[in-house]
């Protein structure tokens, strides 16, 4: 029976008995808790807490999920996908622990023609909390399972809980006896080989607080409305009833392995470590199909990493199959065909999926080929040194410059019978990380004052009034000049001011500080910046304008009225932007990252590719409709675990304490934990422009945007821009466009027209570039600068310089192109590859010089740059290369 079947069987299953069915939630959840979708029960978290209501009473759905935690052991066992498919169904006070037993063994046990998956009642055992004498009467009574094959296993076996306070309860299992070839009889308290696990019923009938460990909480209730959270594994079911040994020989998996086999020349079941390997492209090709396919791109942090970790690790399996060529375009495309019967989004989004994924093959391709030979250096080193172990200066050097990810450095050392120095690896990532941190902060707050500011600190907390208020009274706990406390400063110097309470908001969360003044007695200073150098405290940067300031005096702390609406404005519109984004691109479009001041934001987020100009303006127009509907504008303090039960967003890689601020604008429209200063109703924004949108990294994007009166200005600038358009080109706004591209038509022309005379010039003048060559130990060499000539132009002029030296050791190296992209040419003829030389190395030399890279073959290469002055030097840098080949 084929994977895709069971799903919708048992889809079809429930359907008809009453469940809504759900379609899958992303891999990538709104749950801060969580990197992926792990569990079947995660898009139906808040129903089981509480937290919402459901919108039906059961349901039934096939959820996609990933764990992370047992990637190594991928390929080695039956039992460990990273990507897999969780069949659940659920009740929310309705069915109980009748029900869900009922329907599991109807589903299991019954006839195949009749919708289901016909397993033998004869072959299946179960296991119950030791303490479930209900669970364990019902399967006696509704299976007819007699007591042996009833097991009772403790807490850590049986008992289900989210690791918090909240629901829990007991769970029963069910598993299949493979027979005795798989190992001893005993049921599953004896082997979970044989006797492999396909459902858990969880029955969720408790409400638990202090939750210290699996085994160890205390129950405080029993649950108002008792529920059900039940799990099938669907890759295990299809397994057994496909008749194969585990869960890599699939349908929905094993051609993938038959097309690692064929591009390795080896075969399938004949050596264990082969077969482990063709198992980890298998499962991992697959997991990055489809986390690609819901939004994740290739990244070196969070979930970014992990995908890149999966397709860096397939890359690295076929290698070691003995596969140096380019694999992904040769196992994607067949796990495409796999899984889209079932998710169709993996045909219909093809393009992205696989210009991400190629992308990141050749760029590990690249990392391997450098990585890898600084790597054999260490090995050889250390066994010549008689070590057992690579210390964590090479692991770190191989992480930080080659790209060489820990667990590949982990992998090979293991290959090679070396360990490597993780907890010295882990100590100089800290220190670099730390050193980041530094700097930065030097840059905004005197991080050279950081003991200051912990002695300072130690007399309390700074309490921030500036949500309520913008002037405060306020009292000099602290002046810091230097890096150093001191009692007094005066007119003009710039100090770093400790206040025992203020309204100036520090620089956080993406939006910039408060600008104003602080007064005193005699004294006044202007704020240039605010900061959190030690947490808990602000301190506020500025300069005295007046008078001397003293420890100890008295002061009113001011925030300019005006900057702090324009900041309100902005931070507000850009969780306005967030949601409009998610709004139209969808959840997967999460922000990673932003920056606002007044009249100004700018937010990045995930996505893999640029904005037509159609979304941008419907995002534009999504944000703005929610600033004109006026929408109430909340911050609410919560316990983090209930923001995250309600769905705030919340930044990857962010810290947050046990209560948080969570900021809401038309209710779940927009929910996020926030710290920053908002307006109080959407249309106080006032207007949002995007001003652009661009590319800052692998999958992820960048939009800015004008708020406010500078929206206004801008566009009033925009229209002044296009009426002198009209002007100066004497035509209508609407005709503009058609203008402006035929002009550009036209220069194109001209600059064709160029550039065809530069080529027809360059080639005319053939025999005199020939006569100019340089006699280097017996080879011929020529070196010329071709200006302006590029492409198949530049290629043409080089094999036309070749074919006049043909009969002898000879090599071409000609530089052209435009200053700021130069290309270079290089082919050599047969005497001078017999002489050793390689076009494919030489052009490596040239592009280096001209600030860029190249590649090719032995007898013609091509690569470029981005500085064209340096055409000379790349000429000279090639002709010294070939001495020193000739040489060696």
């Amino acid at each position: 029976m084929r994977t895709a079947e069971i799903r919708r069987r048992f889809l079809d299953f429930f359907a008809s008995r009453g469940h809504a069915v759900v379609p899958s939630a992303p891999l990538l959840y709104n749950d801060p808790t969580l990197l992926f979708v792990n569990a079947g029960m995660v898009p139906f978290k808040s129903y089981f807490t509480g937290a919402e209501t459901p919108p039906f009473d059961r349901a039934t759905s096939v959820q996609k999920c990933v764990r992370t935690l047992d990637i190594e052991e991928v390929g080695k066992t039956t039992r460990h996908n990273t990507f897999f498919q969780m069949n659940g169904n659920f009740s929310f006070g309705d069915y109980f622990k009748d029900g869900a037993i009922r329907y599991a063994w109807e589903f299991v046990t019954g006839s195949q023609n009749d919708g289901c998956l016909g397993f033998d009642a004869d072959k299946i055992w179960v296991t119950v909390l030791h303490s479930d004498d209900e669970a364990a009467a019902l399967w006696g009574s509704i299976a007819g399972l007699p007591e042996e094959r009833i097991q009772r296993r403790g807490l850590l076996d049986n008992y289900w809980h989210m690791g918090v306070p909240g629901p829990g309860g007991p769970c029963s299992e069910i598993y299949i006896d493979r027979g005795s070839e798989y190992g001893p009889d005993g049921g599953p308290i004896v082997d979970e080989d044989r006797f492999l696990e396909i459902w858990n019923l969880v029955f969720m009938q408790e409400e638990l607080s202090a939750v210290r460990k699996k085994d160890d909480f205390d129950i405080v209730a029993p649950l108002p409305r008792k529920n059900i959270d039940t799990g099938m594994g669907l890759e295990r079911a299809a397994f057994l009833l496909q008749g194969v040994d585990n869960l890599y020989e699939i349908d929905q998996v094993f051609p993938v392995i038959g097309v690692a086999a064929e591009l390795s020349s080896r075969t399938y079941g004949r050596v264990h470590e082969d077969d482990v390997r063709m198992r980890v492209v298998a499962d991992h090709t697959r997991s990055g199909l489809m986390l690609i396919a819901d939004g994740v791109t290739p990244g070196n942090e969070a979930r970014g990493y992990v995908l890149r970790r999966l397709l860096r690790r397939v890359v690295r399996a076929m290698r070691l199959l003995g596969v140096a060529d380019p694999v992904l375009p040769e196992l994607l495309p067949v796990s495409r065909d796999l899984m889209r019967e079932s998710y169709p989004e993996v045909e219909r989004d093809w393009p992205r999926i696989s210009q991400i994924a190629y992308a990141e093959e050749e760029a590990f391709r690249r990392t391997l080929t450098t990585g890898t030979q600084i790597f054999d250096l260490a090995v050889a080193d250390a066994k010549r040194e008689q070590r057992t172990e690579l210390t964590g200066g090479r692991a770190f050097q191989l992480h930080d410059t080659y790209g060489f990810p820990i667990d590949l450095t982990l992998e090979m050392a293991a290959e090679q019978g070396l360990s490597v120095d993780e907890a010295g690896f882990r100590r100089l990532m800290k220190e670099q990380k730390d050193r980041a941190k530094a700097d930065a902060k030097a840059k905004k707050a005197g991080a050279q004052a950081v003991e200051v500011y912990r002695e300072l600190r130690e007399a309390g907390p700074t309490p921030f009034t500036g949500y309520t208020e913008l002037t405060t009274d306020s009292k000099v706990r602290g002046i810091v000049v230097d890096g150093e406390l001191v009692e007094a400063a005066e007119e003009g110097d710039e100090v770093e001011l400790v206040l025992e309470q203020t309204p100036f908001y520090a620089e956080s969360g993406g939006q910039e500080s408060d600008a104003g003044v602080i007064t005193g007695d005699g004294v006044a200073l202007e704020v240039l910046d605010v900061q959190r150098p030690v947490k808990g405290l602000i301190v506020h940067r500025a300069r005295i304008t007046r008078g001397e300031l003293v420890r100890g005096v008295g002061v009113l702390a001011s925030v300019d009225a005006e900057w702090r609406l324009g900041a309100c404005q902005a931070h507000s519109g850009t969780h306005v932007m967030h949601a409009a984004l998610r709004q139209v691109l969808g959840p997967t479009a999460l922000q990673s990252g932003s920056y606002n001041k007044p009249g100004y934001l700018r937010l990045d987020f995930a996505w893999q590719s640029g904005l037509s100009q159609l979304v941008r303006a419907e995002v534009e127009e999504a944000a703005n409709q929610a600033i004109r509907k006026d929408l109430n504008v909340t911050a609410t303090y919560m316990p983090l675990n209930l923001a995250r039960e309600i769905g705030a967003l919340a930044l990857f890689g962010e810290t947050y304490g046990e209560e948080v601020r969570v900021v809401e604008m038309g209710g779940p429209w927009s929910r996020e934990l926030c710290g920053g200063t908002h307006v109080q109703h959407s249309s106080q924004i006032g207007l949002v422009t995007i001003t652009g949108e661009s590319s800052i990294g692998s999958g992820v994007r960048r939009v800015e945007a004008f708020v406010g009166i500078e929206a206004f200005r801008y566009l009033a600038k925009e229209r002044a821009l296009l009426l002198g358009l009209t002007e100066t080109l004497k035509v209508q706004p609407d005709q503009l466009p058609d203008r402006v591209a035929k002009l550009v038509a036209q220069l194109k022309a001209a600059e064709k027209q160029i550039a065809e005379l530069k080529s027809a010039y360059a080639l005319a003048d053939v025999s005199g570039i020939v006569a100019a060559a340089r006699d280097l130990s017996g080879i011929d060499y020529i070196g010329h600068r071709a200006d302006g000539v590029s492409g198949n132009d530049l290629r043409t002029l080089a094999l036309e310089l070749r074919s006049r030296v043909q009969d002898k050791p000879a090599a071409v190296a000609v530089v052209g192109g435009p200053p700021d992209k130069p290309a270079v040419v290089i082919v050599t003829t047969q005497g001078a590859r017999d002489r050793g030389l390689s076009a494919g190395d030489l052009v490596k030399v040239a592009s280096e010089t001209l600030g860029g890279r190249g590649g090719g073959k032995d007898d013609i290469a091509q690569g470029g740059g981005t500085d064209g002055s340096r055409a000379d030097d790349a000429l000279k840098a090639v002709e010294h290369a070939i001495g020193h080949r000739l040489q060696s």
